[in-house]
């Protein structure tokens, strides 16, 4: 077996590498701070590129791609601490608006919504089953909302378009994920699924979200790993640059040991979960874990590296150290994802 990304994968990111370091540098970041909005001009450059649409099926107007060909691109955006909503939208939207077309659902607002969706035309935001009542991440400034809520036969999976939700600011960590409280009326009309259709279409949906995630933990470590390098050549202390102390060295290497460790758990989680494999919920319980590990441990060690400055506005580590500790905890913690694993072992399923 080949366990390696093929060369159109392998293009695809370095393209959408290319575009988010020309387009979405600290700058930009910062701005958004200012003024998040959810599609901008690096929305509409993603789109042209194929990336909003990769997990729309090829019937309306997407590429038809899985997580295997997501993950890089999700890892990329982690890299840039990219402000758009690309994993809610393309990442979790997408592939469970894709299961419901393919299952034949009577409903053609999903055929509508695939369609914008790959044209870049819309942003979602879709709530963790777990905590229906809980802000959502995207919410505000969204123009697909996929929601859940407690029914009589169990959670209810709901689709509405903005003009049907209003959403109250909640104030964030990172003010780039645009957390909201959405505010809406469950009707029989916003219904997409019931029962045990919508608990396996919510249990996949939180499993691609475990790993996508974990994706864009991947490239957040890596690019504080490597900024905290590149300050420690420059910093000096008692004349000599601190990335020549042993100890800062260590503080490094095992950061970027736990990275590399943590990479291939994710790249191989997403393909189970394109497979189908039987073990795919644990293996994206895994890949959560294993990445939010390695985002905290790099956000902890940058911060040593960098001292005190390394808390202030001016210092760029920041914006990077925000979206990790928020990420690590979206969609269960570490502590959260193994407690499942083990309760998924203990279980014998």
């Amino acid at each position: 077996m080949h366990f390696a990304f093929t060369e159109q994968q392998i293009e695809f990111r370095d393209a959408v590498r290319q575009v988010l370091a020309r387009e979405c540098g600290t700058d930009d970041v910062r701005a958004a701070y200012g003024a998040p909005t959810a599609r901008t001009r690096r929305w509409a450059t993603l789109s042209d590129l194929g990336v909003t649409g990769l997990s729309v099926p090829e019937a309306h107007g997407g590429l038809g791609l899985g997580l295997v060909d997501l993950a890089p691109l999700a890892e990329e955006a982690g890299r840039v601490a990219l402000p758009e909503p690309l994993v809610a939208t393309t990442g979790l939207a997408a592939p469970l608006l894709a299961d419901l077309d393919a299952a034949g659902a009577d409903d053609a607002r999903i055929g509508r919504w695939l369609d914008a969706l790959a044209a870049g035309g819309l942003t979602a935001a879709v709530s963790d089953p777990r905590w229906p009542a809980a802000p959502v991440a995207g919410a505000d400034g969204a123009d697909l909302f996929l929601l859940v809520v407690d029914g009589p036969d169990g959670r209810e999976l709901h689709g509405l378009d903005a003009a049907a939700v209003d959403v109250t600011p909640v104030p964030a960590l990172d003010p780039t994920r645009r957390l909201g409280t959405p505010v809406w009326v469950p009707s029989p009309d916003t219904v997409l699924a019931t029962g045990a259709r919508a608990q396996d279409l919510l249990a996949d949906t939180a499993d691609r979200a475990a790993v996508t995630t974990g994706a864009e933990l991947l490239g957040l470590a890596d690019a504080m790993v490597a900024r905290s390098a590149a300050y420690a050549r420059d910093r000096q202390q008692f004349g000599r640059p601190i990335g020549s102390f042993q100890a800062v060295k260590h503080l490094l290497a095992g950061a970027q040991v736990l990275l590399e460790f943590a990479r291939p758990v994710v790249y191989g989680a997403a393909w189970s979960l394109d497979t189908g494999d039987p073990d795919r919920s644990r293996a994206a319980s895994v890949a959560k874990a294993y990445a939010s590990d390695a985002a905290t441990e790099a956000a902890r060690v940058s911060l040593q590296v960098h001292g005190a400055i390394g808390y202030t506005w001016e210092c760029d580590l920041h914006l990077f150290l925000k979206r990790t500790w928020a990420l690590a905890e979206a969609w269960g913690s570490a502590t959260d994802h193994r407690a499942r694993l083990v309760d998924s072992l203990l279980a014998g399923r």
